[in-house]
């Protein structure tokens, strides 16, 4: 009886362990899954790899979201400008009919800041994308102020263009983490198709640019041309946030304050956010 007893205890004895390890087992697994899980949502909210253009024009991975490669950022800068302000009154050429016979540019209207509304190129509306969108509203007033009407007119005699000839622009300064300051130095040149006349305005302008996030067109096989245009000018991965009147004394210094380089009253504030 005492040996049938004791062999009662050991076998419960067993099964409790087995019992005990079982349990054990199922909660270290249940916590394997949850640590799965939330490695799993890290990984999905994870923003896409930043790829740096050289100069060569190769894309390379850069561990850092901010960074971006000088040169890249001038030739941001020195694109986006001259799509802004590069007026010809015809859309840019599609295919090889059209560099023959290019379309005439209907203008895009947009609302001034004196209440009316007046068109813009459709370059420039395009180059738009490239500025931070709660700088981008007020800017584009501006630009429709700036635009004369002849631009998209279709008498000859009336018609105008605008080409922004850039002199220099300077190596971005970094001011704080994905952000620099670019100063640029320009002149806008008008003219009339007939006859040659020309209006030859200073624009130089201090500018700030930041890193920003780009996401692939999900829809790009069925995309229009301008729709591709407009990711495009994204896909550089910086925008313009803000634009200053930059003054040249003798050496543009960015270091020092604008307040410091300008006389008051020298410069227009209608490029001053």
């Amino acid at each position: 009886m005492v040996r049938l007893l004791e062999k009662r205890q050991k076998t419960a004895s067993v099964l409790t362990f087995f019992a005990i390890a079982t349990f054990s087992l199922h909660i270290l697994v249940l916590f394997l899954f949850l640590l799965q899980g939330l490695n799993i949502r890290q990984l999905s909210l994870r923003k896409p790899p930043n790829f740096v253009q050289l100069i060569n024009g190769k894309p390379v991975a850069n561990i850092d979201d901010l960074a971006r490669e000088p040169e890249a950022i001038r030739q941001f800068i020195s694109k986006t400008m001259i799509s802004m302000f590069s007026w010809s009154g015809t859309l840019p050429p599609q295919n090889i009919e059209e560099f023959a016979s290019p379309k005439p540019d209907l203008g895009i209207l947009i609302n001034t800041s004196q209440g009316g509304s007046q068109k813009i190129t459709t370059s420039s509306w395009v180059a738009s994308f490239a500025l931070s969108e709660d700088f981008r509203k007020g800017f584009l007033s501006t630009v429709a102020e700036m635009t004369p009407p002849e631009v998209f007119s279709e008498n000859p005699n009336q018609a105008m263009t605008s080409q922004l000839v850039i002199k220099r622009v300077y190596p971005p300064k970094q001011i704080a983490p994905g952000k620099w300051q670019v100063g640029m130095v320009a002149d806008l040149v008008q003219k009339n198709r007939v006859g040659g006349a020309r209006l030859i305005t200073p624009f130089n302008k201090d500018l700030l640019v930041r890193a920003a996030d780009y996401f692939a067109n999900p829809q790009a096989d069925n995309s229009t041309d301008l729709q591709k245009a407009i990711y495009s000018v994204r896909a550089d991965r910086l925008e313009i946030y803000e634009i200053r009147n930059l003054c040249l004394l003798d050496n543009y210094n960015p270091n020092k304050n604008q307040s410091q380089q300008c006389i008051t009253g020298q410069t227009s504030d209608s490029f001053i956010r």
